[in-house]
């Protein structure tokens, strides 16, 4: 066997038992992406889209024992459109982050659909699950190799899922909703103990199809989802919720009335609002819990799937179950279907932290970035801060972190919607006028973000 053979032989077999990432980019580069669907009013969606999808849930999580803020984000070769599922940490002792990590290089693809999310389990150990997409590409699960450490990674798994949305819950393991592509974009769910022994998948949604947004509070792990009549994804409407408080044995509506998954039909027990009769599409950004485990879903509804001025107003909402019923409040209003933001709870004291401002680029996905707040739970709602301005491009997808702390609390990339341009990821918290950029280029193994005031 040639030397040349015997490495091809190495590396496949490598390959199958689970490789090794282990190299280290110089810089903090999102990817920018369009879908190529333009119109009168401008492109469907296009930016920078490093912390995209709302579907892709969570992106960031705060480990106390660590005292550290992990996080992926869909990275890019310098000076390229090719995406790499980026992971790396914020040190919240030093101020610090390391060189991100390439997870993997997905080489020919520069679709952020393919982005990942994040787990991390009882041990410290990091997990990415990168999203496949459709059934044309595998999705795929790496762990970290050490606790509490994003240097290397190994390949557990490989598998049809897209929007993957993992959770680690203690004692229990792995609770797992994802997407497959079987009668469209349906909804199932996974457990495992371990994350290498998988339970069956089991189906939540089937009618059509459909985009969830997940979030847990305890044990209980909830679903906000919409409707894809015909299959049709520039159709979405209607608003959905369903939770399971015991690892999906049984699912139920938030006021305990039993589900029985599949759901088959659009007029179901988990149907909260029926936009569809208003002739409003539904775009779910975020869903959270109040202090007593109730949901509350934040949303955008709008008359168009089409971008542009003449198909406003974009409007923003919270529905939230008080106990008794679900109520639904509007925060604000914004010029762009998928614009993006997140919601933060703390008390009565309620927060969103969007791209909900114009921009550079009005009328383009995304814009300057501002904080609304909600001093009765949700009810009535005002612009408290302006954290972006003056920028070059249009920032987006705001995400929250998971247990996040101060400086670290949310995160986003900007990017010109336009046309083809460099795209940086920033985070920042609630409490804070400042805002911090993650180095788009490094000299050595270790950097200082750099701090932005409005």
């Amino acid at each position: 066997m040639t030397r040349h053979v015997l490495f091809i032989a190495l590396t496949l077999l490598s390959t199958a038992a689970g490789a090794f990432a282990s190299s280290h980019a110089d810089g903090y580069r999102g990817i920018w992406f369009t879908l190529g669907q333009r119109s009168q009013g401008g492109d469907k969606y296009s930016g920078g889209l490093g912390t995209y999808t709302a579907n892709h849930v969570p992106i960031a999580i705060y480990s106390a024992k660590a005292n550290k803020t992990f996080f992926v984000y869909g990275g890019t070769v310098k000076r390229k459109r090719q995406l790499l599922i980026m992971a790396s940490c914020f040190d919240h002792a030093t101020g610090k982050v390391p060189r991100p990590t390439i997870v993997y290089d997905k080489q020919l693809v520069n679709d952020p659909h393919d982005n990942a999310a994040i787990a991390l389990d009882d041990a410290g150990h990091v997990w990415v699950f990168i999203s496949g997409r459709a059934r044309s590409r595998p999705g795929l699960i790496y762990r970290a190799t050490k606790p509490f450490s994003v240097d290397e990674f190994v390949k557990i798994d490989e598998r049809e899922m897209t929007y993957p949305q993992p959770r680690f819950i203690d004692g229990h393991g792995f609770f797992y909703l994802f997407t497959k592509y079987t009668k469209g974009r349906e909804l199932y769910w996974q457990t495992s103990v371990d994350g290498r022994t998988w339970q069956a998948e089991e189906k939540l949604a089937g009618f059509g199809g459909h985009y969830q947004v997940s979030g847990r509070a305890g044990d209980t792990i909830g679903s906000a989802f919409m409707w894809h009549p015909n299959g049709n994804v520039d159709a979405r409407t209607n608003l959905y919720y369903a939770q399971t408080r015991d690892f999906g044995e049984t699912w139920t509506t938030a006021d305990r009335k039993l589900i029985n998954p599949p759901l088959k039909s659009e007029k179901n027990p988990a149907l909260l609002i029926d936009y569809q009769a208003q002739k409003l599409l539904v775009y779910i950004h975020d869903l959270n819990f109040d202090a007593d485990g109730r949901p509350a879903i934040l949303y955008l509804t709008s008359k168009a799937f089409q971008p542009g001025a003449k198909d406003g107003p974009r409007t923003w909402h919270v529905t939230r179950f008080d106990g008794a019923a679900w109520r639904t409040h509007d925060v604000c209003e914004s010029d762009h279907n998928y614009d993006t933001g997140s919601l933060f709870i703390d008390g009565d004291k309620w927060t969103v932290v969007g791209p909900t401002l114009p921009g550079p680029q009005p009328n383009g996905t995304g814009g300057d970035i501002a904080i609304w707040s909600s001093d009765d739970a949700g009810a009535t709602w005002r612009m408290t801060k302006q954290l972006t301005r003056k920028s070059a491009f249009n920032h987006s997808y705001v995400r929250r972190v998971v247990d996040g702390k101060p400086p670290f609390q949310f995160l986003w990339a900007d990017g010109n919607p336009d046309e083809t341009s460099e795209s940086r990821l920033y985070f920042g918290s609630l409490s804070s006028e400042k805002y911090f950029e993650l180095p788009y280029d490094m000299d050595g193994d270790s950097a200082e973000p750099i701090e932005h005031a409005p």
